[in-house]
């Protein structure tokens, strides 16, 4: 992002120079796919795609956003807000839950822009609400706390805007660290910073086709996972190891996709244990292969990929340069994740678009990613 340009819209739009400027990142997840509601385990990325904020303290209640990107502005008074349903509802949120959880708000002009895909599955929402959260702990002098800011965060998104999103999206634009991915238990919400092996590159293969009949089918899997948490007689299915899976067989009263939805996600959880072992480790071709067994699983045992995510991971294992692949998000569309030798990244694009295109007749978004820091205060 060119601060430059942001700074100079700033002036063109509110006439004066910005305070400062935040940004909070958007995420991919690495692994640990459907474990969240299942209080397991998941290994999210901060990515070099972030929500920027140019921003000035007002002497008043007032709080005026322009999006560059939607060429409009929309604001709210601190002091009387409403529910409405537009982009500015996740900004109103943020001060919302801000406000409930007893901390003294200032208002603000902004000039918003953001290069997070939207609708790709990676959290463009999640990156506004933590910038607005570091926007105005920055203003209102509240010591950030990333843990804190992304349970706000995620209770604005869950009781102002009305999605229901576990914490993950949160906690990884509020808290990653440069060069690592966050490990977060789900349950506890320890988190742990895991690094990146050197010599790689996080490729994003957005297919272009996107989640549809996606809440039913993930209400159906949520409680396909209690029935079979239940069977095993645990809290959750995080409480079942992979040595316990082999207490079922055919004939018992759990049905045979009950089952299979469940050992998706106890092999999962230990997938991803295991992805943080290989990462400390530097073994980037286990790693490779833990990407690989978790497509696999959420092909075959969960059943929440589609045509386009099955073609375009076959695409990126075709390349001698990719160690791994795996749809990533909620699944039925939306995006893949490849680990790929950072030396042949550009080359490894280029192949799996065209593979792709041939095969699916559909274009590639492709992003080659770093691993970037949570949200922070860029400037001032």
């Amino acid at each position: 992002m060119n601060t430059a340009s942001l700074i100079q819209s700033f002036e063109t739009y509110f006439n004066a120079k910005p305070n400062l400027i935040v940004r909070a990142p958007g995420r991919v997840n690495l692994i640990g796919e459907h474990t969240d509601y299942n209080d397991g385990f998941v290994l999210p990325m901060a990515i070099d795609h972030s929500v920027w904020m140019a921003l000035s303290p007002r002497d008043d209640e007032q709080v005026r956003i322009f999006s560059l990107d939607l060429k409009v502005e929309a604001g709210f008074l601190l002091t009387s807000l409403t529910r409405e349903s537009d982009w500015i509802e996740y900004p109103k949120g943020i001060a919302y839950q801000l406000m409930k959880s007893g901390y003294s708000l200032r208002g603000f002009d902004a000039v918003m822009t953001g290069d997070v895909p939207r609708g790709a599955g990676l959290s463009s929402s999640a990156a506004v609400e933590l910038a607005v959260a570091r926007a105005f702990a920055a203003i209102s002098n509240i010591e950030w706390d990333a843990v804190n800011m992304a349970k706000i965060a995620q209770k604005a998104e869950n009781d102002w805007v009305g999605v229901n999103c576990g914490i993950m999206d949160q906690m990884a634009s509020a808290a990653c660290k440069e060069g690592h991915a966050l490990f977060l238990d789900c349950r506890s919400l320890e988190i742990q910073h895991a690094p990146l092996p050197k010599g790689i590159s996080i490729v994003i293969l957005d297919t272009s086709t996107r989640r549809g009949l996606v809440d039913s089918a993930y209400n159906e899997r949520r409680s396909q996972c209690e029935e079979a948490a239940r069977w095993f007689g645990v809290r959750a299915l995080r409480d079942v190891n992979v040595e316990d899976l082999g207490k079922w067989n055919p004939q018992s009263d759990l049905n045979e996709v009950a089952f299979q939805r469940a050992r998706h996600i106890v092999t999962e959880n230990a997938r991803v244990l295991e992805a943080i072992q290989a990462m400390r480790n530097g073994n980037i071709k286990r790693l490779g292969e833990l990407f690989n067994a978790s497509h696999d699983s959420l092909r075959d045992d969960f059943e929440v990929t589609n045509d386009a995510l099955n073609i375009m991971v076959a695409c990126a294992r075709e390349q001698s340069s990719c160690y791994g692949a795996r749809m990533t998000g909620a699944g039925f569309g939306g995006c893949a994740v490849a680990l790929v030798n950072e030396e042949e990244a550009e080359a490894f694009t280029q192949a799996v678009s065209m593979a792709y295109k041939q095969s699916s007749g559909l274009e590639a978004s492709v992003y080659v990613c770093k691993a970037s820091e949570g949200a922070s205060i860029v400037q001032g």
